[in-house]
């Protein structure tokens, strides 16, 4: 395993651009300002870069890659077509199921549990409708906190709408998968619930 996935605090950053069908990020250090991870999805078919620039977008399938900038694979995240609800499945850089995430029906400001790879129930990601501001929780333990708002030492990073912090807590154990679920959720909720 990558030691990238133990920081806890990630800057998101996505790439913008005209006609721009894949979703990619460049997920940095906010410390050093370096980029530590880039998230891309390089294998788009035609038909689902042409529904990308409909209103069936958030219905296309997906298949993301979260990778060093050397290559080293970290985490791949995938769901197929999603008619009403996602169902997301998250492998490790062995390509094994580590767990995935399950959109809640009727949430206000969106909602999926995270899984674990026996479909356990691990935390729920819980958003606010009135802002990008999502939290991590189970049974009142807060394991991450997703939001727009930061002034910290990446505050020169942020050059548009879609760039945002992650902060995962100290208590959630270095190397545990759930570390890899939460910043593969930090994706979802990008491609799922806001887009």
């Amino acid at each position: 395993m990558n030691d990238v996935i133990n920081n806890n605090l990630f800057l998101v950053k996505e790439h913008t651009g005209i006609f721009k069908a894949a979703n990619n990020f460049d997920i940095y250090d906010p410390s050093t300002g370096e980029i530590i991870m880039e998230c891309r999805e390089p294998s788009l078919g035609i038909f689902t870069k042409f529904l990308r620039f409909t209103d069936y977008k958030r219905m296309t399938p997906f298949d993301i890659q979260i990778r060093t900038p050397d290559g080293q694979p970290i985490v791949r995240i995938q769901r197929g077509i999603s008619i009403f609800l996602s169902k997301v499945t998250v492998t490790d850089h062995n390509n094994d199921t580590i767990g995935g995430f399950e959109q809640k029906l009727f949430s206000i400001g969106g909602k999926f549990d995270v899984l674990n790879k026996n479909d356990k129930t691990i935390c729920k990601l819980e958003g606010k409708w009135t802002g990008w501001d999502f939290h991590f929780k189970n049974d009142g333990e807060e394991f991450a906190h997703v939001s727009k708002k930061w002034a910290g030492l990446g505050k020169e990073l942020f050059t548009s709408a879609d760039n945002y912090i992650l902060k995962i807590s100290s208590s959630v154990p270095e190397n545990d998968d759930v570390r890899k679920l939460i910043l593969a959720a930090v994706m979802c909720i990008d491609m799922v619930l806001k887009e």
